[in-house]
């Protein structure tokens, strides 16, 4: 991992209290402090980048910190519990808390909501596609590795399948991958002309990959969806075919209309449809765009074409809450495309800390004393979930 930024950098991107604070300790003299971090709402431990940062800094200074884990990578973190406690030299310590909360907050709420996709699907695979979404590459690094951790528990806990990779090279170790993984988007559609040229050339390009073609350019899903089909029989055949859908909300996949697509999920799911659904909900299970009975629907006509083997990659707004109701209906999608996970309210990914112990001394501000390192006997075992 590259140091985000550098010790030299580090001064200009830390907040000016503390670099002020920070000469005020080493005119007065310095104490070795402990620090407690924590969140306000529920996450998963996702603290690795953010710990290999600061071993970092402290090397490059010629000091040592002591990271003490509360909650190893991946389990379970409830609001207001310490994650972690970070014992240092006060001097050392006080420039870098800014960016430290920045590296620990982002990652623990987007590994949170990756899990609990993974959780409510656990037989459809995920492919991170966010990095068109993040500002800048350091976030990038951060929402992927977070999708990882989020992945990995619900591999270990629930069988999932989860995420297999993500887009970019660069982050694709995080998955056990040596590349980014993808094929078109709908830039090639249209530079082509037709969805099925796209496929002839990118397949002429890349004939030894999996082919995965965009079918709603043109706002022919299921037409388009069938000629690509015929035209790769053999890829079908092979289980080396899928098309994606990524339709837009402002319009219904081919063949669908709000009568069309209550029947559709009558037929398959029609328990999802009978109790209450809030207008959010309704929109994921028959509305335009990508829905539960446009998947359906575009399973129903591979199926009825004898292309029982091509798999349904499906994006578009695919969150926590989407794949959700995706489950209900019980969803025939192989493979999701989301960038989704990453977290909607921005407030919610706010990590704080605190200084507990002054030269071993416990001491925190008045309202904070539940920061308190706890004695070993009483402390909540890390493996608790």
């Amino acid at each position: 991992m590259s140091m985000k930024p550098t010790v030299d950098e580090l001064e200009a991107w830390t907040d000016t209290y503390f670099k002020r604070s920070k000469a005020t300790v080493g005119r007065f003299g310095d104490k070795i402090v402990t620090y407690a971090v924590f969140m306000r709402r529920p996450v998963l431990a996702a603290p690795r980048l953010a710990m290999e940062w600061l071993q970092g800094v402290a090397h490059a200074r010629g000091t040592t910190v002591d990271i003490e884990l509360s909650y190893a990578e991946g389990k379970w973190v409830g609001a207001g519990e310490p994650m972690m406690y970070v014992t240092g030299s006060l001097y050392h310590l006080l420039d870098t808390e800014t960016l430290l909360l920045q590296k620990i907050g982002p990652a623990c709420v987007a590994a949170y909501n990756a899990y609990t996709m993974c959780t409510d699907l656990p037989r459809t695979a995920f492919l991170a596609m966010d990095a068109r979404h993040c500002a800048g590459t350091e976030m990038a690094e951060l929402m992927a590795y977070a999708a990882s951790v989020g992945s990995a528990r619900a591999q270990r806990k629930h069988g999932a399948v989860g995420f297999i990779g993500n887009a970019t090279d660069a982050t694709a170790h995080f998955f056990n991958q040596p590349a980014g993984l993808g094929t078109m988007p709908h830039a090639l559609i249209g530079y082509a002309g037709s969805t099925v040229r796209a496929a002839e050339m990118f397949h002429e390009e890349h004939p030894n990959l999996p082919l995965t073609v965009l079918v709603d350019y043109f706002g022919h899903e299921v037409t388009d969806t069938l000629a690509v089909c015929e035209r790769f029989p053999d890829l079908a055949q092979a289980g080396r075919l899928a098309v994606r859908i990524d339709t837009p909300g402002g319009r219904y996949m081919e063949t669908l209309d709000p009568p069309s697509s209550y029947a559709v999920l009558e037929r398959h799911a029609p328990e999802c449809i009978r109790g209450y659904r809030d207008d959010t909900e309704l929109r994921y299970l028959l509305g335009t765009g990508v829905s539960a009975a446009a998947v359906h629907r575009l399973r129903d006509r591979l199926d009825e074409a004898g292309f029982h083997k091509v798999r349904i990659v499906a994006s578009s707004g695919f969150n926590p809450a989407k794949c959700r109701v995706m489950a209900t209906a019980r969803t025939p999608i192989d493979v999701i495309g989301t960038g989704s996970y990453l977290p909607e309210r921005w407030a919610e990914t706010y990590a704080t800390a605190d200084i507990v112990e002054y030269d071993g001394k416990p001491q925190v501000k008045v309202g904070r004393e539940f920061l308190l390192r706890k004695p070993a006997h009483s402390r909540q075992p890390e493996t608790a979930e």
